[in-house]
């Protein structure tokens, strides 16, 4: 999974109480599905408790210096002081989960974590989790504590196929008659207007997927005029609505005119070229990043989870650490 990003509905902080930074051992890989990889990860030091919902941030090396990759952490039911993660393989990606696949048995990779933006509720209120493709990875965990905890829940999960779903069977076992699956090659599709409507009104929805699936629940949300805060959600911060296309960023202020290949951040861009931009998550959570708009010659698709649906229509400002241009040029006042 790539850049993770974790909120309840308007809230644009982040808990990371108890992160520490330590190194793991690759300990076991494991083939899941065509383009899945599970990692299994001995670290350094003595793992504890990992609440439900949690991540790590993987230091992953790039052409242009280390970044970071965040990555749910699967709750399969071990306590044996390992971290478990399923990264698919995304090639129109910057790279990162390139590099993740190619790590064996033996690799040692820096980490930071746990890290935990994405927990549970109240575990008696009823809840329904949506996952959408590789976006189940903290949806086990979730519904393992639901489970435990005694709470109405179900799970509904969508993707291409069961060949090409994680832990499907491993769900249906878990979880008995609790679990919806939607395969799209077989013509089924998810009814999302169905889904919100059929949560109780004293339930939690819990989503976790790409920001075209998350974009459509929050409207269907927000439609029915439900309580934001009962909508919590986890997203791929680089996953967009439009297809990832190559773009000038022009700043009049500096005389600039930059190329953004497709690989390569917006804010990536800008400081190569020694635009300094304040940023801090670098998963379109915080909102140090956005910069002001003057014109944009293309749809902006934002990538990011902190602009409201309000700020995103008046298209004044994006996230330059997610967002893109799908079309020729974007000019910006930074």
């Amino acid at each position: 999974m790539t850049n993770m990003i974790a909120k309840s509905d308007g809230v644009h902080h982040a808990e990371r109480s108890g992160s520490t930074s330590t190194v793991a051992a690759v300990e076991s890989r494991r083939i899941l599905a065509p383009d899945i990889v599970e990692l299994t990860l001995r670290p350094d030091r003595l793992v504890a408790a990992v609440p439900p919902g949690s991540h790590i941030d993987v230091t992953v090396p790039m052409p242009n210096g280390p970044e970071t990759r965040s990555y749910s952490l699967v709750d399969l039911g071990h306590r044996d002081g390992r971290y478990r993660i399923a990264v698919r393989l995304n090639p129109r990606g910057r790279g990162g989960s390139r590099w993740m696949h190619t790590l064996q048995r033996g690799a040692r990779i820096a980490l930071e974590g746990p890290i935990s933006e994405f927990p549970p509720g109240p575990r008696r209120r009823p809840s329904v989790l949506v996952a959408g493709g590789i976006g189940i990875t903290p949806i086990v965990g979730l519904a393992r504590a639901m489970r435990d905890g005694g709470a109405d829940y179900r799970i509904v999960y969508t993707g291409k196929s069961r060949t090409r779903m994680a832990f499907v069977d491993h769900l249906e076992l878990e979880h008995p008659g609790r679990v919806h699956i939607v395969e799209s090659e077989r013509g089924t599709r998810l009814d999302l207007e169905r889904v919100v409507a059929e949560v109780p009104g004293d339930g939690v929805l819990y989503v976790c997927g790409p920001m075209s699936l998350l974009n459509a629940i929050r409207g269907a949300w927000q439609r029915i005029g439900r309580t934001p805060g009962d909508l919590r959600f986890e997203t791929f911060g680089t996953s967009g609505a439009l297809p990832t296309v190559p773009f000038q960023v022009k700043v009049p202020s500096r005389d600039l005119t930059i190329e953004v290949p497709t690989g390569v951040s917006l804010l990536d861009a800008l400081e190569n070229a020694g635009v300094e931009l304040m940023y801090d998550c670098l998963r379109g959570e915080c909102g140090l990043c956005r910069v002001k708009i003057l014109t944009a010659d293309g749809v902006i698709d934002h990538r990011d989870v902190y602009l409201s649906q309000r700020e995103r229509a008046e298209g004044g400002v994006l996230c330059a650490c997610v967002s893109r241009v799908a079309g020729p040029s974007v000019t910006l006042d930074c």
